[in-house]
């Protein structure tokens, strides 16, 4: 059962780091971009690209997918995703959905359609026991970096001016512009670190989750659920959720694997009947 608990907290951690890109831009921006697991997708493909043909080290990868995904993101950001703030949602998501399958058809044409594996180094493979507990490095090491992750952005958006900034800028775009803000760069580094935060995690989760050209379809769901049943006003929300559809998930699976797929379908209607702006979110329209 404690071996299950882990697996199920790294999982939800794995997805927190995935979703939170999209907390922000969603959230924060108020840009429905579903997108998003393509820029997760871009990340673990670099990660791939990099160990598998030219050898270079795990450690290396993790902050080459962030940078890749995210001056992807920057350059989408400047030439296109700009002229849609003002745009109704339902042009936001047509559009997005129609980058998720233009990154599809060109990572297939490009990498191919087969599933992509990476050697993780020694020192992060395998299990160790730890109190009769079968922990997995590389799932404590996943752990480690999404706990930090999750307070330095917590720690971002609430306690530095770039924060104040970028909720001034999303409350009354004017007024911010009146003030002095330059709300352009705020959005397009908003995005671009929201962007980098999915190729990290895509990086992350490759060995995890498997890669390939379909991710960002299989995944996008689970991106959804996360940031619905956390809400989109806070990082602690969709952290939690993160965890709890994670272990709900993972435990799912393992003891009643006849209906687990679906037991954090159920988990999320329960919550959004009994939250139905999120964990932490404040009531709103």
């Amino acid at each position: 059962m404690l071996t299950i608990l882990f697996d199920g907290i790294a999982y939800g951690m794995l997805l927190f780091i995935l979703a939170c890109g999209l907390t922000v831009t969603l959230g924060l921006m108020n840009f429905i971009n579903l997108a998003h697991g393509a820029f997760a997708m871009a990340g673990g493909y670099v990660t791939v690209v990099m160990m598998n043909r030219y050898g270079i080290s795990f450690y290396w990868c993790l902050p080459a997918a962030f940078l890749v995904s995210a001056l992807i993101g920057l350059l989408l950001e400047r030439t296109l995703y700009q002229w849609l703030y003002q745009a109704s949602h339902l042009d936001q998501v047509l559009f997005s959905i129609g980058i998720v399958f233009m990154a599809i058809a060109a990572t297939d044409y490009f990498m191919g359609g087969q599933q992509q594996l990476i050697n993780l180094p020694p020192e992060l493979s395998g299990r160790m026991d730890v109190f009769g507990v079968g922990i997995g490095r590389y799932r404590l090491f996943t752990i480690i970096i999404c706990a930090v992750l999750a307070v330095a952005l917590q720690l971002i958006l609430s306690k530095t001016r770039f924060g104040s900034r970028l909720r001034a800028a999303v409350d009354d775009r004017r007024v911010a512009m009146g003030l002095g803000i330059n709300v352009p760069l705020v959005f397009a580094l908003t995005f671009a670190f929201g962007s980098g935060l999915a190729g990290l995690g895509g990086a992350m989760g490759a060995e995890i989750l498997g890669l390939d050209p379909n991710f960002p379809l299989k995944f996008m769901i689970y991106f959804l659920i996360v940031v619905s049943v956390g809400g989109t006003s806070t990082v602690s929300g969709p952290f939690l959720a993160a965890l709890l559809l994670g272990i709900a998930d993972v435990a799912g699976k393992y003891y009643v694997p006849a209906i687990g797929p679906f037991v954090i379908y159920a988990l999320m209607i329960v919550m959004l009947i009994v939250r139905p702006n999120g964990l932490f979110s404040r009531g709103g329209r």
